[in-house]
């Protein structure tokens, strides 16, 4: 039936002058622009407008396509706020670490110990949302003091699908390794707060060294990744909110990207 409407609908078009359903296509074109653009008394169309921005906004940054970006849009700060603080964030955040522990229940563990799991600390253990929250979700230009300051205090919580996730490849034989863009003068408030946040056992964690400090994220997480390799582990996962955790060389078998719309590190 659809087949016959899309034929008989054709039929229809070549009957019609052409001046006049080339018209026909272009008020259908312009109702559709207008129907998705334009205000209405009461705001409703203007609000869904600017949360289908955000939205699709949000999904450029996930997926890469936005590429080097440095504070979220302004009008997309309530989204980011109500999108970080709410049950969409939870379930994407559930569904990535499931698909992660679903991948890592088809890896043969060999139990030498030498089969690793690497997980990124924040946003990806540890959650600075209260830090945030502060400051404008990412709309407010990075403060680089206040942020250390609040990893001092120690008290960002656990994302609770990767603490789950974590317990759960732990329990299956791999070996953890947490890297991290912070740096070594972090170490102690790190591993105070993973401790608080639930986390246990975990076989190194990398912090940035004298050496590594202003390489890109991607150069420095790359060559942590190639030195384990050259000890003699085989990364199958990675966890991380952002790409510059999972690419670059020496990357894990599968990586996972959580979800992070607040900022962007290359």
């Amino acid at each position: 039936m659809e087949t016959g409407r899309y034929i008989a609908v054709l039929v229809i078009l070549s009957l019609v002058p052409k001046s006049l359903s080339k018209s026909i296509i272009q008020i259908s074109s312009e109702n559709h622009r207008s129907a998705a653009s334009d205000p209405i008394s009461d705001g409703r169309r203007s609000r869904n407008a600017e949360d289908l921005y955000c939205d699709s906004w949000r999904f450029s940054v996930e997926i890469n396509d936005a590429g080097t970006w440095r504070q979220i849009p302004a009008r997309c700060q309530e989204y980011v706020k109500e999108y970080m603080t709410g049950d969409r964030f939870w379930s994407d955040s559930d569904v990535a670490a499931g698909c992660a522990l679903a991948f890592a229940n088809t890896v043969e563990v060999t139990g030498n110990g030498k089969d690793a799991w690497i997980f990124d600390i924040d946003e990806t253990l540890l959650s600075n949302v209260p830090y945030y929250a502060a400051h404008g979700f990412g709309s407010e230009t990075f403060d680089e003091n206040s942020f250390d300051e609040w990893v001092d205090t120690a008290e960002a919580p656990a994302l609770p699908a990767s603490l789950k996730l974590y317990k759960e490849v732990q329990q299956m034989g791999f070996t953890i390794f947490l890297l991290t863009g912070r740096d070594e003068s972090q170490r102690n408030a790190t591993v105070k707060n993973l401790l608080f946040a639930g986390y246990r056992n975990w076989e190194r964690l990398i912090l940035r060294g004298p050496s590594d400090l202003g390489k890109p994220a991607i150069v420095y997480k790359s060559e942590k990744r190639k030195e384990l390799e050259d000890e003699g582990y085989t990364i199958h996962g990675s966890s991380g909110d952002q790409w510059s955790d999972l690419s670059g060389f020496s990357t894990a078998s599968r990586s996972f990207k959580l979800p992070n719309p607040m900022y962007y590190i290359a």
